[in-house]
């Protein structure tokens, strides 16, 4: 029960998975409280006979009048100056025509991380209120990081959607906990149990492009179309939105709906097809500094940077353009015309996606937040980028033997991290710095066409991505609720600016926020704000963990003088920078920020898997695929990297058979148990570059048949946060109890989980092969798979 809202009853909504109609019993919002419909009394008195009753049906639920439609676009890892609508290279013409029609706000603000932005961004609270003080991959038994969304944070597609509203997301979720991530849930904090009634996208924090592991609502779907064929994820969540979209309006064109589209794009890898890459040919080869001073100024001739700001240097940390070799400039201009592509067909992608909102009956009340990126351009990768972020980087003559192959399904690609200090001009830092505006300030574009006549106009208060939610209740004219469920309700941190749709010089009503990501924090209030960089957001950038945070250095900057944190006044204003680290205390103790945790990877103490403490596992053959990682190796599967054996019980028709065994894993890493050519294969992929294999030297017999592989481990087995392979062991295949092929493997596979499932019977998502082509389902029976640790 939701306390605090519009009236109630009962309504049709939509769930798309094809189309189903389905009738709801909800409790409302608006005007005040009161009982649902369907809870008062039948007006007349009731007899045994229905003769002379007048029927009395539950009223459908219906939103305030007026209440518009709501989009909310999320692009992932892209910086403040890299579209042409704010001064950068990549050509965005879907957003500059929005913010023609719209407002475009150049201090609006977001957290360092992904996880944590969409936290703040669905719920209208602090990101470490709602438990997301990380990303879902480093969750840690602590209130403000365990990646636990509470209960007393309700999502703002649950309260739109009890108060009649429509709701779907798309694209990237990346906020439920990693161990709960699996064919048998839980499911109450996947997107449908928020809040959603239709969800399709993926679930974690990257994936390949070319071969993401898709969730409709919270059943595995698998992709028909293959890289090879043009399938894109991007394209194929916006035709799946669009297709929403549609199937709306066709049905129920006066309901109005909440769609959140988060895109994968344009978070590593960076996946595009060639054409797009090649419109940028050439673009960067002046390299970052030049770029970034011709950014800086066509920012201030668009005016979305004051005319006195300053364009703030180079860390020491990053290199000179002009210091690179040859081959270092070749390398790393072609990755910036990769990453340039992909901005540009993401954007793209999501102009056909507002081309149909805008098709709609209702487009003039549809109210469109489009923010252009959740933490800042992302540098994470290195100096020098890394044609496969899964593994170590190579080097600079390797990469460039593959160069022409970037942005491709064979790599995991990203770039080198001064061009996200470009694409973050011209600010400080870059993603995970939450102490500077490189990492926090992102750009974001507002249209509402019947409300907003301020038509490319320019919004400079200070806002923050929790004051999305706030700024939807008030358009919509619903009331917070102060208790949904039986839960009372933490208040909304966000404050709504819909205030300044119709006054640009208004004061801002964000007057203080905090930032914290890894031990990066700063504290904003009224115009000021104190900064302290903890940790580098390229490697070597991991501290220990519980390190000294009294050491940090503290800055501090006149926002209302200084735009992009240029001018440290730390030791002109001691006194206003202690009262500012006082606010940072007090709002830290408040949101649940200590202990303050610096790693983005999983912390020593595990959270309860679900495969805590067992060391035998058996698999049927209609097991759907589960997700498989490195770091969270253990969470819903055995661990492979342990010494270990696996047995499958088949049946081979006379006919003999072939086909996928058992696979875990894709096409950067994992092993694969499968049957080709009458003979037994067992293939251990290592990270995509190389592969051992063991074929049996004895054919398959007929009929009931024991396949068994045996693993056994050299040595102690890799640590849990290590994503690439260590140690090494021998590898056996047996058939029916006898040995049929042995070999020694010199490295551990461990999967990409970006990519990566366990499977049963077939190949999915991505094969961990190139001998088959998937499904390459066994054509055998499986009686079941066990596996047992040793």
């Amino acid at each position: 029960m939701i306390r605090e809202p519009n009236l109630g009853g009962s309504r049709m909504r939509i769930r798309q998975t094809g189309i189903a109609l389905s009738l709801a019993l909800w409790l409302g919002s608006g005007v005040g409280w009161q009982p649902s419909h369907a809870e008062l009394p039948f007006k007349e008195q009731v007899g045994s006979s229905a003769k002379n009753l007048l029927p009395d049906w539950p009223k459908p639920l219906t939103a305030p009048k007026g209440a518009p439609n709501v989009v909310v676009i999320l692009l992932d890892d892209s910086g403040f100056a890299e579209t042409s609508t704010f001064g950068g290279v990549v050509q965005t013409p879907t957003l500059d025509e929005l913010a023609a029609e719209g407002l475009r706000y150049n201090r609006f603000h977001v957290t360092a991380l992904c996880s944590p932005t969409r936290a703040a961004l669905l719920t209208g609270r602090n990101h470490h209120r709602v438990g997301f003080g990380v990303v879902t991959e480093g969750a840690a038994g602590f209130p403000g990081y365990n990646g636990i969304w509470k209960k007393s944070t309700v999502s703002v597609a649950e309260v739109l959607r009890r108060n009649g509203y429509s709701t779907a997301a798309f694209g990237k979720w990346h906020n439920t906990p990693y161990w709960e991530i699996s064919p048998v849930g839980p499911f109450d904090r996947w997107p449908t149990g928020l809040g959603f009634e239709y969800f399709y996208g993926f679930m974690i924090g990257e994936t390949s492009q070319w071969e993401p592991p898709l969730y409709r609502n919270t059943t595995a779907v698998e992709t028909e179309a293959t890289p090879e064929r043009g399938y894109h994820v991007t394209a194929d969540i916006v035709n799946d939105a669009i297709s929403w979209v549609q199937t709306h309006e066709s049905l129920a064109p006066e309901t109005p709906y909440f769609l959140y589209f988060a895109t994968g794009g344009t978070h590593k890898p960076h996946h595009v097809p060639a054409e797009w890459i090649n419109k940028y040919r050439g673009k960067f080869d002046d390299g970052w500094d030049k770029l970034r001073e011709e950014i800086f100024a066509r920012q201030k001739k668009l005016g979305v940077v004051p005319a006195d700001a300053k364009l703030t240097p180079r860390p020491k940390e990053l290199p000179a353009w002009d210091s690179l070799t040859s081959d270092e400039k070749k390398l790393l201009a072609h990755q910036m015309e990769v990453y340039a592509g992909f901005s540009a067909q993401t954007h793209h992608e999501i102009g056909r996606l507002l081309k149909a909102v805008k098709q709609g009956p209702q487009a003039g009340n549809t109210l469109i937040f489009y923010i252009a990126s959740d933490n800042g351009a992302s540098g994470m990768d290195g100096l020098q980028g890394n044609a496969d972020t899964h593994a170590p980087p190579e080097t600079v003559e390797a990469q460039l033997h593959d160069m022409d192959e970037l942005g491709g399904p064979k790599h995991l690609n990203a770039y080198a991290s001064a061009w996200a200090w470009m694409n973050n001009t011209p600010f400080q830092w870059m993603k995970m710095i939450a102490s500077h505006f490189g990492s926090t300030r992102s750009p974001l574009i507002v249209s509402w066409p019947e409300r907003i006549n301020a038509r490319g106009g320019l919004r400079t208060q200070f806002t923050h991505v929790n004051d999305i939610a706030a700024t939807i209740y008030d358009a919509a004219g619903i009331r917070f609720p102060t208790v949904v469920d039986g839960t009372e309700q933490q208040p909304l941190d966000g404050v709504s600016f819909a205030y300044t749709f119709d006054n640009a010089g208004a004061s801002s009503r964000h007057r203080v926020q905090y930032f914290e990501n890894v031990g990066n924090r700063a504290i904003y209030m009224d115009g000021w704000i104190a900064s302290a960089r903890h940790t580098l957001p390229f490697p070597p950038r991991r501290p220990k963990e519980n390190d000294d945070f009294e050491a940090d250095h503290w800055e501090l900057y006149d926002l209302e003088k200084d735009f992009s944190q240029a001018h440290d006044l730390a030791v002109q204003y001691p006194d206003k920078l202690k009262e500012l680290q006082g606010a940072f205390e007090t709002e830290a103790r408040k949101n649940d920020v200590y202990p303050i945790l610096t790693s983005i990877l999983r912390s020593s103490e595990p959270p309860p898997f679900m495969t805590r403490d067992r060391n035998e596992f058996v698999y049927y053959p209609d097991t759907p695929r589960v997700p498989s990682s490195p770091w969270l190796f253990s969470s819903m599967l055995p661990d492979f990297s342990q010494s270990h054996r696996i047995v499958a019980s088949v049946t081979i028709p006379d006919r003999g058979a072939e086909g996928v065994v058992v696979s875990n894993g894709s096409r950067f890493g994992g092993f694969v148990m499968y049957v080709k050519k009458n003979r037994l294969v067992y293939e251990n992929n290592y990270m995509g570059r190389s592969r051992d294999v063991i074929r049996s030297d004895a054919g398959l017999p007929r009929g009931k048949v024991e396949l068994a592989y045996e693993f056994v481990l050299n040595g102690p087995p890799p640590r849990p946060n290590e994503w690439q392979g260590e140690g090494s062991g021998v590898g056996r295949l047996y058939i029916n109890g006898e040995i049929v092929g042995e070999a020694k493997l010199l490295h551990i596979a461990r999967p990409y989980y970006g990519t990566a499932t366990f499977n049963i019977g077939q190949a999915r998502v991505s094969p961990v092969s190139a001998a088959y082509k998937m499904p390459f389902k066994f054509t055998g029976f499986i009686e079941k798979v066990t596996v047992l640790l040793k």
